[in-house]
């Protein structure tokens, strides 16, 4: 799960995806595409509106997104246009680039949806983005226990 700084958008996408699929059989990771939030706790409203859904994502910490990342993980979902355009930068090999999605596509393909960004947005902007991913990650996990079971 990647977004720009890694303290709204894809600590959420982690935390729910994680708390909809088995942890012995699957790792997820987020990160972002800048390095401003490195080392440090999600933003305190990603919290807040994880711990409302009984989702704990308080013992995450922001990392930058890298190339290794390309070998270790199956699927690199971004939140955004910004997110997947960076993202490909970094792509050494048509199979990395092809493991890149806006993971809004899981719902809307190929209409390119961005998930907002609610670090500056409304009042309620976190938690309609958990709405939003959770709805995506409920088709995500679907398919991932469908094709790993």
């Amino acid at each position: 799960m990647v977004c720009l700084g890694n303290i709204c958008r894809s600590p959420l996408a982690e935390g729910i995806l994680a708390s909809k699929l088995p942890a012995e059989k699957f790792k997820v990771d987020s990160a972002g595409t800048g390095d401003w939030h490195i080392g440090h706790s999600p933003d305190d409203r990603s919290i807040a509106v994880a711990k409302n859904n009984n989702i704990n994502i308080s013992n995450q910490k922001g990392r930058q997104f890298n190339t290794t990342d390309f070998d270790a993980y199956d699927y690199i979902y971004v939140m955004d246009s910004s997110n997947y355009n960076n993202v490909l930068e970094l792509a050494q090999t048509q199979d990395h680039k092809d493991k890149v999605k806006l993971i809004l596509d899981e719902l809307f393909p190929n209409e390119k949806v961005d998930v907002p960004d609610p670090y500056f947005g409304l009042t309620n902007g976190f938690e309609i983005v958990y709405n939003m991913l959770d709805e995506v990650c409920d088709v995500i996990s679907t398919k991932l226990i469908k094709k790993y079971s």
